[in-house]
């Protein structure tokens, strides 16, 4: 299920009573009427349980959940860029944009198919706009939809963490922080990090998503994920997406107990070329390590006869074979610890730059800057 978004125009007059300070100039500025303006800013508080003006003879005083949600609204109102656009609306055609079919964005809604597709369809005529097209059986967003549908996603982000922040600050809620987690951070860094985290917060509800970068990179642009952790794409930035260096990995070759290269002395290229290898796909950045590791003398490169980015199945196929892979110590350590994987130094070392990975624009709540904080602590340990 998606949640509920606030009234949008409810929104719109809180934000324009906290600039204006008046009922007047607000209602003027967002063509409303005194008595309409009044009642949404009602609304809303009985939504939210709490005052957010104190009446006074000369305006409107913001009180401080009122503060606390302009600022979010704000930001979710530009986002948005149309009066005309509703929360229902909104709601709608984030669903169709994460599921892709309007049936299974109506399930995801909570909503019949008919009512989410009627949705979509005054959304596009709110807007004057095109931002769906059929082809043949499959749904297509346009250019202008796919910037919708992400603006709106992070509108939705920003409304969220408002609505937190509130209720932090009314003392019905503790916050919540969602991290998107790659292989390496899912070993140890992240495990400490929610242990000492939960101890200062235990309260704040934190959710764990793992994948890969490509899978993780969007929800994070969409405002669905506050933080990436992982190996940091240095060679590709990205102007909207905002990389903080944590600590450097030096994976090392990783083999059975017992494999025939496990004898303890250097290893070559050449004995590394006469056994297949378990790697990552080949935009994985440990991939491009490794190719610049195996080709370091010209030689041609050994068989990769599996591309795998899980940790439990390269494990699994690690010991039953001789193949080989290139893994960080910590993602086998309890395999190491026990005798059954052992582990020896490339021929050339190998080091990878992990790191935080969050948008350009974020502006965290206090839960998800404190998780920054805690992230940060445990990376000094492995610098």
């Amino acid at each position: 299920m998606i949640e509920r978004l606030p009234n949008i125009r409810h929104l719109a007059a809180l934000v324009a009573t906290v600039e204006h300070g008046t009922v007047t100039e607000a209602a003027r500025s967002v063509h409303l009427t005194q008595p309409a303006l009044t009642q949404a800013i009602a609304r809303l508080e009985r939504t939210l349980e709490c005052r957010l003006f104190q009446r006074e003879p000369d305006g409107m005083k913001p009180t401080e959940p009122a503060l606390l949600l302009n600022a979010r609204a704000r930001t979710a109102l530009e986002l948005i860029g149309s009066p005309r656009v509703t929360a229902t609306q909104m709601r709608a055609f984030i669903a169709l944009a994460r599921m892709g079919s309007y049936s299974a964005a109506a399930q995801l809604a909570g909503v019949a198919p008919a009512s989410l597709h009627r949705a979509v369809a005054d959304l596009s005529l709110a807007l004057g706009e095109r931002l769906v097209e059929r082809r043949g059986r499959y749904l297509t967003f346009t250019r202008k939809g796919t910037l919708r549908a992400r603006n709106f996603s992070l509108a939705q982000n920003e409304l969220r963490n408002g609505l937190s922040e509130v209720a932090v600050w009314l003392g019905n809620a503790k916050g919540r922080v969602v991290i998107g987690a790659m292989p390496l951070s899912r070993a140890r860094w992240l495990p400490r990090a929610l242990l000492a985290f939960s101890r200062r917060h235990p309260g704040v509800e934190v959710a764990v998503i793992e994948g890969s970068y490509p899978e993780l990179a969007g929800p994070l642009r969409d405002g669905e994920i506050d933080l990436l952790l992982g190996a940091l794409r240095l060679d590709d930035p990205s102007d909207d997406l905002a990389q903080e260096v944590a600590f450097t990995d030096r994976p090392q070759i990783v083999m059975r107990a017992g494999h025939p290269l496990a004898s303890g002395n250097p290893l070559s290229l050449a004995s590394l070329r006469d056994y297949p290898w378990i790697l990552p796909s080949s935009n994985a950045p440990l991939r491009q390590y490794w190719e610049t590791m195996i080709g370091a003398d010209g030689g041609a490169e050994p068989e990769v006869r599996i591309e795998c980015g899980s940790v439990l199945t390269i494990r699994e196929l690690l010991l039953e074979t001789d193949m080989l892979s290139l893994l960080s110590p910590d993602q086998l350590r309890v395999e190491i610890e026990a005798g059954l994987i052992e582990t020896s130094p490339p021929p050339s070392e190998v080091s990878r730059t992990i790191g935080i990975t969050t948008r350009r624009d974020w502006r965290p709540t206090a839960a998800q800057r404190s998780m920054q904080l805690v992230l940060r602590e445990i990376a000094q340990d492995y610098s």
